[in-house]
């Protein structure tokens, strides 16, 4: 790595909870707990153990990705580092900024994996390609 390398895209962080003898209650709000208005609210469940999900990168989405129940692998990629997360606490959010390969694997048995977008689903956003998405972000 150079000194260039620029920050990473992406950041864990915890959402507010609320407990009390019943259970307990986690809450997001757009432009509070996520750093901008939620658009889209999509997720993925019965995905198969060995399955792969991901594989693609966007030009301008961000998401913060929670596992609300069991557990996943995601690995992000920004051309210059990767680093992996294994998500598991439904309290805790991933945020993914433009610019960021992920690939989602190693999921448990019942996962759920929830996505809050920040924008409409628009294919032209997507890079499905590893090669164009490493020269969108300038590490080609």
């Amino acid at each position: 790595m150079t000194t260039d390398t620029p920050p990473a895209r992406w950041q864990l962080f915890d959402m507010p909870r609320i407990t009390d003898p019943r259970g307990d209650l986690t809450f997001v709000e757009g432009g509070r707990h996520v750093p901008f208005d939620i658009a889209r609210v999509y997720y993925l469940y019965n995905v198969p153990v060995d399955a792969d999900r991901g594989g693609h990168g966007h030009r301008a989405l961000q998401q913060v990705i929670f596992a609300l129940s069991g557990s996943f692998r995601i690995t992000l990629d920004d051309g210059w580092r990767r680093e992996e997360f294994v998500l598991r606490n439904p309290r805790q959010g991933l945020h993914l900024s433009g610019g960021v390969w992920r690939e989602i694997d190693l999921f448990s048995q019942g996962a759920v994996c929830m996505v809050l977008a920040s924008l409409p689903y628009d294919e032209a956003d997507y890079l499905r390609d590893y090669d164009d998405f490493r020269a969108f972000v300038g590490a080609a």
